[in-house]
């Protein structure tokens, strides 16, 4: 008999979901925190304005790239060790980076850092499964607040990163990472299940071209805005990717103990759900960023300012997220809330896309913005909950590698692709030319529109209504009423 009431073994899974929220909120944290330091990262390492991006992109390159190992290493050696893992990894790297004197040394902790994420991030999405997948309620509840932490990530970052590098130094942008670490990985054992480690050999080979593939498109689609899509650097960056990853799954078919499985993805659902979080993470990225640009660069705002203009659209997803989508979703099912949320997501950018050069936040950024965040807090949900739960429970891991991995070059494929659309529309005026930098921005809100769209049309199509919750899950959700 255990000694362990339900009242405690409850308060033990909500814990772990708060910690499983905090790797979401740090994972996403750490890519907005830096921004408003750059200018004295800069200054003090030295960084040429050609490679200061790198401090974001690095971050971004090993994350993107990590991901599919991350998820196969969860299912290979258990989610809980992945996990904590992960998390000193990425206390490692944010103690490298902090303690950086020069850029070399500043770019090495900050591909450390997104090393670490990409360890966290599957293995955080595995465990939120195997505590929560019982019961259907349940589940969607957690991952309506794992997906509320991610715009609380994002705004929290910016506002952080500003009071740290105005009141501190910049090196505390990386150092506040620290203690969360220390707590996540002093508390994970007591309130996460260790998860069994099961037979199998990880596929090295796979796992070094897919990375190295992976990694190299994304360097070529985040390097891309900067130096143009037909640059010799871009081009073979790009080809070189394509054709490793191209090789990658050439192997995997004739493969032993393959890294991605390929047959997972005849699973119901799991590939049309991945689509929808691709497209999802392509629309949602370039509103967020362009936005942004706006607020600072037409309206006028300052990087602490715009983060504050950015709350009502974070507190609406997040409201959203937690208190609204589980109620639609269990109402009228996954498939049918993903459509309307893209779709929503789509009418949200194309009226934010009427922004002017002369106008103001009350008129011409509120109302749009909270519109494309109901669309996000209806899309992400059910989306993620259908890739999630499409696989196999030996598997979880690899599916949330997959879904991982699909919404992260989702978002760096539609932010370059629309930062060029915001350029050819742009022109070659000056930076004071407010109304050519709006005809931009407006121009990139339409054709993530678009992206919104397509991804509406492709879940309409593809994605299928699962059969209804057993029973006994339904008795549990009269218990919890």
């Amino acid at each position: 008999m255990s000694s362990t009431s339900p009242a405690t073994a409850s308060s033990k899974r909500w814990l772990a979901l708060g910690l499983i929220a905090a790797a979401q909120f740090m994972v996403i944290m750490d890519t907005s925190i830096i921004g408003v330091a750059l200018p004295e990262i800069q200054q003090d390492l030295g960084f040429t304005p050609e490679g200061l991006s790198w401090v974001f992109n690095a971050y971004v390159v090993a994350f993107g790239g990590l991901l599919l190992l991350g998820g196969r290493l969860s299912d290979l050696l258990g989610a809980r060790r992945v996990f904590t893992t992960g998390w000193v990894v990425l206390a490692v790297g944010s103690l490298v980076a902090g303690f950086a004197g020069s850029p070399a040394v500043e770019l090495v902790g900050r591909a450390t850092q997104g090393a670490g994420s990409a360890l966290i991030a599957p293995a955080a999405l595995t465990l939120l499964f195997t505590i929560f997948g019982a019961t259907p309620r349940e589940l969607t509840t957690a991952l309506a607040v794992y997906g509320a932490a991610a715009p609380a990530g994002g705004t929290a970052g910016v506002f952080l990163g500003g009071v740290l590098t105005q009141f501190a130094s910049w090196p505390w942008v990386f150092f506040v990472n620290v203690p969360l670490a220390v707590v996540v990985v002093a508390l994970a054992p007591s309130v996460m299940p260790a998860g069994a480690a099961r037979r199998g050999s990880i596929d090295v080979a796979g796992a070094s071209i897919v990375t190295l593939g992976l990694a190299s498109v994304v360097f070529a689609v985040v390097r891309a805005p900067q130096v143009g899509w037909t640059a010799t650097s871009t081009v073979v960056a790009g080809v070189v990717g394509l054709g490793l990853v191209g090789l990658f799954v050439a192997l995997q078919v004739r493969a032993k103990a393959p890294l991605v499985r390929l047959g997972i993805l005849r699973a119901p659902n799991l590939a049309a759900a991945n689509l929808a979080q691709f497209f999802l993470g392509a629309a949602w990225i370039p509103m967020f960023f362009f936005v942004n640009l706006y607020l600072q660069h037409v309206l006028g705002l300052g990087a602490f300012a715009s983060g504050a203009a950015l709350l009502p659209l974070t507190i609406t997803i997040m409201v959203g997220m937690v208190a609204v989508a589980p109620r639609l979703v269990a109402r009228f099912g996954p498939k049918a809330l993903t459509v309307a949320g893209l779709t929503t997501l789509a009418a949200g950018l194309t009226w934010l896309s009427f922004i002017r050069s002369d106008g103001t936040f009350w008129a011409d950024v509120l109302p749009a913005t909270l519109v494309t965040a109901a669309g996000m807090a209806m899309a992400f949900i059910p989306s993620l909950g259908l890739a999630l739960s499409s696989a196999a429970p030996e598997e979880a891991g690899l599916a949330a590698g997959l879904v991982n991995t699909n919404y992260q070059i989702g978002s760096a494929l539609g932010l370059a692709a629309m930062t060029a659309v915001a350029a050819a529309f742009t022109g070659d005026g000056p930076v004071t030319d407010l109304a050519g930098l709006t005809a931009g921005y407006s121009a990139a809100l339409v054709g993530a529109a678009v992206i919104a769209v397509v991804g509406a049309v492709v879940a309409a199509t593809w994605l299928r209504t699962p059969a209804p919750a057993p029973a006994e899950a339904t008795s549990d959700q009269h218990v919890s009423a």
